[in-house]
């Protein structure tokens, strides 16, 4: 009787728990392993500081190798949701739902093979909710609502 007891507390327990499959994604658990892996040699703490400062010396830091920092969960905001919106989904995009079907300048730095580009960008479309490559200026309201960046 009593594993009959357990059993159905195991049950009710986690028996009825979403899947792995429906993990809700976040930067912290998810983003952040693959930018560290894939994005940080370009983009992290030594890159420019802010958005703005890169745009004023935009030679220097290409020079160095260096784009926008977006090591830290509110720098990439900025490039997802507000005031640069789209920056990150443009860069990332594979292109093939695009007129001219060409990948984003960033899509190649996914992964090594197209299997691990495709992935983490699958990755990161799932974190961001509405993979829209929107300026600020042309999304809507209701599309902005659906960006979800978890942290």
């Amino acid at each position: 009787m009593k594993r009959i007891v357990y059993a159905a507390i195991f049950i009710l327990t986690f028996g009825f728990s979403s899947s792995p499959g429906s993990e809700e994604i976040t930067y912290r658990k998810h983003i952040k392993p693959v930018f560290d892996a894939r994005c940080i040699a370009c983009h992290g703490p030594d890159a420019a500081p802010e958005y703005e400062a890169f745009k004023e010396e935009k030679e220097k830091w290409l020079s160095r190798g260096k784009g926008m920092r977006m090591d830290t969960y509110s720098h990439i905001i900025f490039y997802t949701a507000w005031p640069d919106t789209g920056s990150l989904m443009r860069r990332l995009d594979d292109g093939k739902n695009t007129k001219d079907r060409k990948p984003g300048n960033m899509y190649q730095y996914l992964g090594v093979t197209e299997e691990e580009r495709q992935k983490n960008l699958k990755l990161f479309k799932e974190w961001v909710g509405t993979w829209t490559l929107k300026r600020w200026s042309e999304i809507t309201k209701e599309e902005l609502n659906r960006i979800k960046v978890k942290y």
